[in-house]
Order: structure tokens, then C-alpha cells, then sequence
């Protein structure tokens, strides 16, 4: 399969707290032929609306920015609609696929449509098999000269979007 038949969505989230049910933004991309087709990015209200001064410190998101904004479940059918019948790609997707799980149990949500079982493609484990070193998200758009402003749900899903697109070039 050529890299222009892929259709894939490149999913990142942001967490208010250590918990991997506390998403507090999250962004999605809809890669279809090679070409973006859709990017969606919102805050979400976490559980409680509770952060941990760490997570706040690595992402800028404060509980002030989503106090007024709709929990997981009330933006569920938004990220469903986005991610079902696709290949689901993240940077380090172990801990956004985790993340989506979490979410959905927390709220009773499911999706069949949405792979959660096996394996995700992850950009993190392709470019260390390429001989990455390191092959964290900002270290790998250095090399690509992809832009990227770390940590914001919409600019990492853009960036993992474009790396996996590069990797389909092998």
C-alpha cells in the first residue's frame, strides 16, 4: 500500500494529573490520501477539575482554562466520530492509548468501531527502530524540521501526523 491510500488519525492527549483518565485537552488529526482533512483540538473539564502543579508546569493548562468546558463524555461523540475505522498513530501511544481507555471507562463509553486492543502504530517506537537516539517527539522534528510546540495537544498530534507520514516513505 502506498503512503498516499493511508487513512489514519494522530491522537494526543494532555492530563491534568498523574491519573490517565484526567485527559484536560486533547487533539486529533485526520490524515486522508496524504493530505489533512480535519484537525480538532478542544480542553476538556478533567474529574473534579483537578490538576497537579507538575502537569500544569509541563503544558500551561490551569483549571481556570477548563472549568466552563465539557467533561470527556460530553466531547466523546467528537473524538469517536474522528477516530473509528481508522489506523490510530501517537508519539509514545502506549500513554495516549491508555489515556483514551481510561477516559472511556471512567464515563462507560465505547466505541467498537475504535481499536483499543492491539497494537497502535506508534511514531516513538518507529523512529528508535530507524536508529533514533533520542527519538523523543521534539528530538525527531529537530531532525525533520518539523515545527513544534511541545506539549500542546494540537501542534504534538501535527507533528506525529508528519512523522508517520515520513515513515510510510521506507
Amino acid at each position: 500500500m502506498t503512503k498516499t491510500k493511508h487513512r489514519y488519525a494522530a491522537i494526543d492527549f494532555e492530563t491534568a494529573t498523574s491519573e490517565r483518565n484526567s485527559a484536560c485537552a486533547v487533539a486529533i488529526i485526520n490524515i486522508e490520501n496524504g493530505r489533512v482533512v480535519d484537525k480538532y483540538y478542544t480542553l476538556i473539564k478533567p474529574p473534579g477539575n483537578k490538576y497537579q502543579w507538575q502537569t500544569i508546569r509541563v503544558h500551561g493548562i490551569k483549571p481556570d482554562h477548563t472549568k466552563d468546558q465539557l467533561n470527556f463524555a460530553g466531547v466523546w461523540e467528537e473524538i469517536s466520530s474522528r477516530l473509528e475505522n481508522r489506523i490510530i498513530v501517537a508519539h509514545n501511544q502506549s500513554f495516549d492509548r491508555s489515556v483514551l481507555k481510561n477516559c472511556m471507562d471512567l464515563y462507560g463509553l465505547k466505541n467498537p468501531n475504535i481499536e483499543l486492543k492491539n497494537k497502535w502504530e506508534c511514531t516513538l517506537k518507529i523512529y528508535q527502530a530507524k536508529g533514533y537516539r533520542p527519538a523523543g517527539l521534539s528530538a525527531c522534528c529537530a531532525v525533520h524540521d518539523i515545527p513544534l510546540d511541545h506539549h500542546n495537544a494540537l501542534s504534538d498530534a501535527m507533528a506525529c501526523a508528519r512523522l508517520y507520514y515520513l515513515s510510510l516513505e521506507d
